[in-house]
Formats: structure tokens, C-alpha cells, sequence
């Protein structure tokens, strides 16, 4: 970070002084009267502008209504706005003044500087725009305007509180209703903590985030936005949390919930396909044929991917795709696609009839998603789930139970058409977003900063910060 260097006293160091640079007359009050040169820790350059700040005779009244006498004037340091990659300051005596009949104490009132910290007003509001375009890190917006880490977050909270708040106590209520609603929780912390988002699936922006996965989630975002809003909400798509799905029942019973497609694959190539694979893996090795037993190591990927992606990939072979160029300078050589995916895929389901199974599921599944009629989705899923049944496999029952326990908001995507596509963006964002603040320790400032996020591309409406006396 860049700090201005001082000395054993606390005083700036400056090089050389200039008489040719001053600093426009935009401060209320302030005149600059000599303008010196030094450096910054980081070698950047600090204009220093040097001045007095007149004194109203006003403000030399006393609430006793005697006149108040100065008491002291010690120099102050503001830091001002940056020009170019050079930083800037402004130093001038600042009055302490006392009150001879009632001993009342007050300091001179600086109109141009931001309260609760030593930087103008216009220093401040740059901050605050540079923060509000979303496309620097906080650290990059330190560099930029040489302020330390812990300002620019102070800054940021204050005018995300602003924002989204009520007097930084209570979310601000959505202004529009939404017709379709989303859920999804991320992790929030390493040690299994979680929150939960809940986003207007029509715009993508976060109405709601608090800590947990749990049901008392749900019920304080509809205490905070109102039954009379939640009237408006026709269909939420969501995973398979229970607890999500008892209080939407509960509270909102004209609510559809919708389990997308993703989710419902996403539970087939984790807990069945994957978990099909290793048991004929260990029945393989357990019959002595250890090639075939060798031929499934690696192969999740092939085994839980769609046909469609790995015709694609061949074709992409075929043409020699580079995935990564080489350099002559580094001795790296390129790194072209490589065939044969669909071959292998075959190779798998016709060797194993327990695979050759699962691949079905996974087709009928797909044809039934693309279904727009609830009566012909349901019979796809009704024929999926006697397929499970008739193998006997115990995690093809499990999959089967999945689907007849939530058969009802599986086939409302027929008609709803909505998916969590948006929400997983939004947790991608969300991994992005921890990165670049290495884990982000305040979670408010972390909540109110998705909230940010989420609506990129906003008219921002930042109020103008002035002071007067």
C-alpha cells in the first residue's frame, strides 16, 4: 500500500518544491499558497499543497454567545485526489478554538473533508465510484487512490449499507415482484458452513442471504418481503432440500416447486452412475479379470457424459483443436484434443449391461426434459422409474425413489420451463467473488457485496457528499 513517508516527528518528507502547480479552487475555503514534491513509500510521487483555510467569523461564536479565542493550530494532512499515477495531499494549520466565559472547546470545521476519516470529500466520492463499477478488487481501488485496505472497505460498506439497507439495520424490501424465485445454498466458510441465496429468477438479482440451509431461512425472507408479495410468486426451482420444500408447502401452498434437470442428473451421476462403477469394478477384480477391472479406472467422466459432448469432442479432435499452445520459449509443446471418446463410451455400455442400462436412463431422461405437456413428461418419468425397478439394483432403486418423491415438482417443469441455471452462475460468482477477497472474514460486508454482484450493469444513484456548517 502506499503511505506517505515521514519523518522522526510524523512529518512529511518532500524532495524539491515547485511554485507552478496549485490546486484548483474547489475546496470551500481552502487556499493554496505553496505547492511541494516528495515520495511515497512506494516511490509513487505526493503532490503536497500547502495553504490556510479561512476562519468565518461565525464559526468563532460561542453556543454562550461570547467570541471564542484560538487555542492552538497544529497542522493537518488530508489526502486528496490522485492525478494520474501521482498521489496528492493537502496540509494546513487547523484551529483549535476555546470559549474564555463558558471553557467550551471546538474544532475549526473542515467543510471538504469525509467524516471519520482524514481524506476530502472528493478523494472519498472517486473511491466510492471506482468501487461501484464492480471492475476492481479492492485491493486494485488501494492502489489506484493509494488509501489502505481497511478504508477502502469501510468505504465499500458504507455505500453498499446505504444501498441495500435501512440505516445499515434491515434489508431494503424488493421493489418488484417476482413470478419466479430460485434457491440454492453455498458454502460460506470451510467446516460445513453454509448460506442460502434466494434470487428473482427473471433479473438474476439476490433477494435474500442469510447463514444456514435450513428452514428458518425461508421463513425470515417471507417475513421480510410479506404473504402480499409472495402472492405474486408462482414457481420456485430448487434442489432436493426437503426443509426448502415442507415451508414453501406450509406457508405457500399455491407455490410450484420445480426441480430442474440439472439437479436430477447431477444426483444420477453421483449416486448412481459413479457408485454403479466402482461395485462392477470390485466385482471384476473379485472374478479374476483384472483387465476389464483396469479398463473403468478413469472413466467417470466418459460414463456421466451425454453422447452429444463427446461426438463433439471428436469432431474437435479430428480437427486437431489446440486446448493449449506451446511456446518455443518455455520448451512447452501444444496440447491438441484427443479422440476416441464416443468409441470408449460404446466400448463401455456394450461390455456391462448394468451400463448399457444407465445409458438409457440418462437418454429418456433428456427426452423428457425437453417435454412441454406435464402428461407426456410424466409418462417418460413413470417408464424411467420401472426401468430402475425392474433391474433391482440398489441404486437404481434409490434413484427411483428419488423421482417418485418428487415426481409432482419434477413434471411442473414441463410447464414452468425454469431452470437453476442462473443460480449456479450466481455460485460461481460467488467462488470468484471469495478469491479476489481471500474468504471475505465479515460475512455482512460479504452478503451486501453479492447483493452488489448480482446486479451488475445497475443505474447506480450515489448521493453527493456535503457538508456544511
Amino acid at each position: 500500500m502506499d503511505y506517505i513517508r515521514t519523518d522522526a516527528n510524523g512529518q512529511l518528507v518532500f524532495e524539491q518544491s515547485t511554485e507552478f502547480l496549485h490546486i484548483p479552487c474547489c475546496l470551500y475555503g481552502f487556499h493554496n499558497t505553496e505547492t511541494i514534491v516528495g515520495k511515497a513509500a512506494s516511490g509513487r510521487t505526493v503532490y503536497c499543497f500547502q495553504g490556510k483555510l479561512d476562519l468565518p467569523e461565525s464559526e468563532r461564536r460561542c453556543k454562550c454567545g461570547k467570541r471564542m479565542h484560538i487555542n492552538s493550530h497544529p497542522d493537518i494532512t488530508l489526502r486528496h485526489l490522485c492525478f494520474g499515477g501521482d498521489l496528492s495531499c493537502l496540509r494546513f494549520p487547523h484551529v483549535q478554538l476555546r470559549c474564555s466565559g463558558c471553557g467550551a472547546v471546538k474544532e475549526q470545521f473542515i467543510s471538504f473533508q469525509t467524516p471519520g476519516h482524514m481524506i476530502t470529500d472528493a478523494l472519498y466520492q472517486y473511491t466510492r465510484d471506482l468501487l461501484a463499477l464492480q471492475t476492481y478488487t479492492n485491493k486494485q481501488v488501494a492502489e489506484i487512490t493509494g488509501l489502505g485496505k481497511n478504508v477502502i472497505k469501510e468505504i465499500d460498506k458504507k455505500r453498499l449499507q446505504e444501498k441495500y439497507t435501512i440505516d445499515g439495520k434491515k434489508l431494503i424490501k424488493p421493489e418488484r415482484k417476482a413470478k419466479y424465485l430460485g434457491i440454492d445454498e453455498f458454502k460460506l466458510h470451510d467446516g460445513h458452513r453454509y448460506a442460502t441465496h434466494i434470487i428473482d429468477m427473471k433479473s438474476g438479482h439476490i433477494l435474500w442471504i442469510a447463514k444456514g440451509k435450513t428452514k428458518q431461512v425461508v421463513y425470515d425472507f417471507i417475513d421480510h418481503v410479506g404473504m402480499e408479495w409472495m402472492e405474486g410468486v408462482e414457481a420456485v426451482a430448487c434442489d432436493m432440500n426437503s426443509d426448502f420444500q415442507e415451508v414453501f408447502e406450509d406457508s405457500c401452498e399455491w407455490i410450484q416447486l420445480v426441480f430442474d434437470y440439472f439437479h436430477i442428473v447431477k444426483n444420477f451421476n453421483d449416486k448412481v452412475v459413479s457408485e454403479i462403477r466402482k461395485d462392477e469394478q470390485r466385482r471384476l477384480f473379485e472374478d479374476g479379470n483384472i483387465d476389464a477391472a483396469r479398463a473403468l479406472k478413469k472413466t467417470r467422466y466418459i460414463l456421466t457424459s451425454n453422447r452429444s459432448t463427446l461426438r463433439k469432442k471428436d469432431e474437435e479432435a479430428a480437427e486437431r483443436k489446440i486446448l493449449h499452445k506451446g511456446s518455443d520459449l518455455f520448451k512447452t509443446e501444444d496440447v491438441v484434443r484427443k479422440g476416441g471418446h464416443e468409441a470408449r463410451y460404446d466400448e463401455l455400455f456394450l461390455e456391462n449391461k448394468l451400463l448399457f442400462t444407465v445409458d438409457l436412463i440418462k437418454e429418456k431422461l433428456a427426452d423428457a426434459y425437453r417435454m412441454t405437456d406435464e402428461a407426456q413428461m410424466a409418462d417418460r418419468i413413470i417408464d424411467i422409474m420401472d426401468i430402475c425397478e425392474a433391474t433391482g439394483n440398489t441404486h437404481l432403486l434409490w434413484f427411483r425413489n428419488l423421482l417418485d418423491k418428487h415426481f409432482e415438482g419434477i413434471i411442473a417443469h414441463a410447464t414452468y420451463r425454469i431452470s437453476a441455471g442462473k443460480i449456479e452462475g450466481i455460485n460461481q460468482k460467488i467462488k470468484t467473488l471469495k478469491r479476489h477477497g481471500y474468504d471475505y472474514p465479515d460475512d455482512e460486508y460479504f452478503f451486501l457485496k453479492l447483493f452488489d454482484m448480482s446486479r451488475q450493469g445497475y443505474v447506480r444513484n450515489i448521493p453527493s457528499h456535503r457538508f456544511s456548517d
